[in-house]
């Protein structure tokens, strides 16, 4: 199998496992991402952890194999798998070596990244000619702005880690990434859950909307939890709250010069 699942405390971790390919995705793999979210979806998992195997993210589609992938194009559905879908719970991508093309677009799909300081970024199928079709020109300018995106999708060059904490394109930098977002789903855990999954959802129903539309839909999603945001007041006025541990061994972009 192309893909395993492990569960580890708070999180379900999907390795990508094609270490001699890169962890490029084939039709295989994509269906196995699919299947993995599914599953991530229905499971007491509180965070899904996606990472590759090998000292590699994800170098993007297997450009051997993209006869497995034509048809999932042809249907309508992301190439590389999970990236036209949106989980109601937390992502984060572990990211070590190379994380780019497709692989970059899985974790923009993410929604926080933690790369290991060899980790290494770009939009390398602008050599080859292939367009990016999971996500990629939608996320991207969200996450870093419209120059910096258009300046790595255009160029296609290559960021180095410290370059992809400055800009935003990542979030954290870890000597073990891995361990890093397994402490973090664990804190991610700790807090609760209806609330976190409400907030969630409401920055990203919130894009593309006006302020006006924006504001009405966090109100919205707000007064169905407000029930436990009473609960967590109660706690407040009691002396206590929920929440969870430190991220330790990060480094983030506004720790970074402090």
């Amino acid at each position: 199998m192309s893909v395993h699942l492990d569960e580890v405390g708070a999180a379900l971790v999907v390795t990508l496992d094609r270490p001699e390919r890169r962890n490029a995705i084939d039709g295989e793999t994509a269906a196995g991402l699919e299947a993995a979210v599914e599953q991530f979806e229905s499971s007491e998992a509180a965070v899904l952890v996606i990472t590759g195997s090998g000292g590699n993210f994800c170098a993007g589609a297997d450009l051997t194999a993209l006869d497995t992938l034509a048809p999932r194009l042809a249907d309508g559905r992301a190439p590389l798998g999970p990236t036209h879908t949106r989980p109601s719970k937390p992502v984060i991508a572990v990211i070590d070596g190379w994380c780019v093309a497709g692989g970059l677009e899985l974790a923009l799909w993410a929604d926080i990244r933690i790369a290991s300081h060899r980790a290494r970024f770009g939009c390398l199928e602008r050599r080859w000619g292939v367009p990016l079709v999971d996500g990629g020109t939608y996320r991207l300018p969200r996450l870093i702005g419209l120059g910096r995106a258009l300046d790595l999708i255009l160029t296609g060059r290559v960021v180095e880690a410290d370059a992809a904490l400055a800009i935003g394109l990542v979030e954290y930098l870890a000597p073990d990434p891995l361990g890093a977002a397994l402490d973090l789903a664990d804190q991610l855990a700790g807090f609760p859950q209806p609330t976190l999954r409400s907030d969630l959802r409401s920055v990203y129903d919130g894009l593309g909307l006006d302020e006006a539309a924006a504001l009405a839909r966090e109100a919205e999603l707000g007064r169905e939890v407000l029930a436990v945001g009473a609960a967590g007041a109660a706690l407040f006025m009691s002396g206590r709250r929920q929440g969870g541990a430190g991220r330790g061994g990060v480094e983030a972009a506004d720790e970074r010069d402090t």
